[in-house]
């Protein structure tokens, strides 16, 4: 009998056992504590957005164009009125004798393209100085612009662009200022003549590039000529 009972009683031991150890307290777990979210100022996200631009081949735009070129990329792109992040910059305080224009990655803070680009032919010698938003003032128009289309016309495959401060470029459209090739947007150019040639107020650029960057630009990406003269009015008549 004894032999009979012996094997329940161990069992009920063990299984009184176990439970016991089911039930013990349950390990406490302290809830994740997440660091404070801080605002981020326009300035800090300018210089951190400055810090990760690279190229291997190509040199950086100054600070001081950047700057003002991503505080008016933001208010657009806010403002629905570019889609993509691409930025062109025309940094017209620079020598047309040196490469001025350059196309960024936003995203990736990639320079794709760095180039010698045109200005118009009333708007200076090998300096940019004088601007017009005039039909037929063959000068330059500053500031904030929207790519647009692309047509085929006299110089080929070629860029239109909407500008989008009112009385400062917002005649682009109808002066036919675009971004185009050009033969005298070379630096052969500027070995026989000592400086760039120079457009009817538009910002052309060299025949071997200009298809890549047009195709690159192309559909409502920030595209912005800047100069210092109007440095701290830059976007204040962008259409809202």
């Amino acid at each position: 009998m004894i032999y009979t009972i012996l094997p329940t009683v161990l069992f009920m031991l063990a299984s009184f056992s176990s439970s016991k150890t089911s039930f013990s307290e349950p390990k406490i777990i302290k809830p994740v504590v997440y660091a404070k979210m801080v605002a981020i100022s326009d300035e800090t996200k300018i210089e951190m957005a400055y810090n990760n631009l690279h190229s291997d081949k190509f040199a950086l735009p100054k600070l001081e164009s950047f700057a003002v070129a991503l505080k008016g990329y933001y208010s657009l792109k806010e403002k629905g009125l570019i889609k993509k992040d691409i930025l062109t910059l025309i940094d017209f305080s620079l020598s047309s004798n040196t490469k001025r224009l350059w196309v960024i990655d936003l995203i990736s803070g990639d320079v794709l393209y760095h180039s010698l680009v045109a200005h118009g032919r009333n708007t200076g010698e090998e300096y940019a100085s004088n601007f017009s938003n005039a039909a037929e003032s063959y000068k330059s128009s500053l500031g904030f612009y929207s790519t647009g289309e692309i047509y085929n016309g006299k110089h080929g495959m070629s860029l239109r662009l909407d500008g989008l401060e009112k009385g400062v470029n917002d005649n682009a459209r109808a002066r036919g200022v675009v971004m185009h090739a050009a033969d005298y947007v070379s630096n052969s150019f500027i070995k026989n003549n000592h400086r760039l040639g120079r457009s009817q107020g538009c910002p052309a650029v060299p025949a071997e590039l200009s298809k890549e960057i047009i195709s690159t630009i192309k559909g409502k990406s920030c595209f912005f000529i800047y100069h210092p003269s109007r440095a701290p009015k830059f976007g204040a008549k962008s259409i809202s």
